[in-house]
């Protein structure tokens, strides 16, 4: 069986947002096993699975994204957005827009540090927009 929700995250400020809590908030009942795939419909955000214990890797994050990618890079054309908008592309490329978490004993096995995170890459981002299908 397959079962799709779609439903929005609140607007966040520009960096690594914790979002596990509330992805489950919107998800059905998870089934005693199957997969679950969550899609971010947006090229300025990206999600990820990462550790969740220690704040200073959000911050670890962020400074390396940074200057992987900086704002107001010379040579880039697509700037009509705002010097955030192409590299909010670029990092979205580099953290990806979905992943596939297996559901066991009717929860997201996730391991012990792990967590789900919203990536913002824009300073105004918005709400983002999800797309959760559960496989059973």
């Amino acid at each position: 069986m397959i079962r799709q929700v779609e439903f929005k995250l609140s607007s966040r400020s520009r960096g690594f947002h914790l979002i596990t809590s509330e992805i489950s908030q919107y998800l059905p009942e998870l089934p005693k096993s199957g997969l679950l795939h969550i899609f971010c419909k947006h090229t300025s955000a990206g999600i990820c699975i990462n550790e969740n214990a220690d704040p200073d890797v959000l911050h670890d994050y962020a400074y390396v994204f940074d200057r992987l990618v900086p704002e107001n890079i010379s040579g880039l054309k697509h700037t009509l957005e705002g010097p955030d908008d192409m590299p909010a592309h670029i990092k979205t490329t580099l953290t990806g827009s979905d992943l596939t978490i297996p559901i066991t004993n009717y929860k997201l096995n996730l391991g012990t540090w792990q967590g789900i995170y919203l990536c913002e890459f824009r300073n105004q981002g918005g709400s983002r927009k999800i797309v959760a299908t559960i496989w059973s």
